[in-house]
């Protein structure tokens, strides 16, 4: 459970904060907006619910992590427009929707009250998890549907529809199943040489004795 990138993906294993990732990461640039906005709200709305939460005695849980991310949103808005400027409204509805994305309020839900260091760890992880997933698809969507990669032209036309949702629907999926099948082949190698170590510690006693 602590590995947020590779077998506990929120995104691909998890199933969370699918929207930006479908929606809005048709290309590079794109997918590198999410990025930011993905580390700076997940991680510290995260980290300010739990420090509020700690002063209220974990008391409005759900009200406390809602006005976190909406706090958040103003300074992160700000930010994104220094540094991409007019090309932020090409993300549309799916940047000021991330204040409600299940990846930041899902946390919500666990009455369990983290200590705040973990809480930026956590938070940070799962960020991190998020901004593989948007920089594959976003990148793996230009590629097929321009021929280009962050707006370097490397060859033609593959899959125009990978431009549309539907078509990131498609890519989201095959990468899902290809990242599942990988994790799967991982899981099951940790848990064959975990078995060969448990198996070969007890006659490693026998000989020491």
């Amino acid at each position: 459970r602590a590995d947020h990138i590779w077998l506990s993906n929120p995104v691909l294993v998890r199933g969370l904060g699918m929207a930006p990732v479908i929606g809005a990461a048709l290309d590079g640039r794109r997918a590198l907006m999410l990025c930011i906005a993905s580390l700076i709200l997940v991680t510290f709305t995260r980290v300010l619910a739990v420090a509020i939460c700690h002063l209220t005695k974990n008391r409005f849980r759900p009200v406390v992590y809602c006005y976190s991310a909406a706090l958040l949103y103003i300074p992160t808005y700000v930010l994104l427009y220094a540094l991409f400027g007019s090309d932020l409204t090409l993300l549309g509805i799916y940047l000021p929707i991330m204040v409600v994305e299940p990846a930041i309020v899902k946390r919500m839900e666990f009455s369990d009250l983290e200590p705040v260091r973990d809480a930026f760890r956590h938070g940070f992880n799962n960020a991190l998890g998020m901004c593989v997933v948007l920089l594959i698809v976003g990148c793996l969507r230009e590629w097929l549907a321009l021929g280009s990669v962050f707006g370097i032209q490397l060859s033609r036309s593959v899959l125009p529809m990978a431009s549309m949702p539907a078509g990131g629907f498609i890519v989201l999926g095959v990468v899902c199943a290809v990242w599942r099948a990988l994790a799967r082949k991982h899981k099951e190698y940790l848990k064959t040489e975990a078995r060969g170590t448990l198996a070969a510690h007890p006659r490693k006693e026998v000989q020491d004795q």
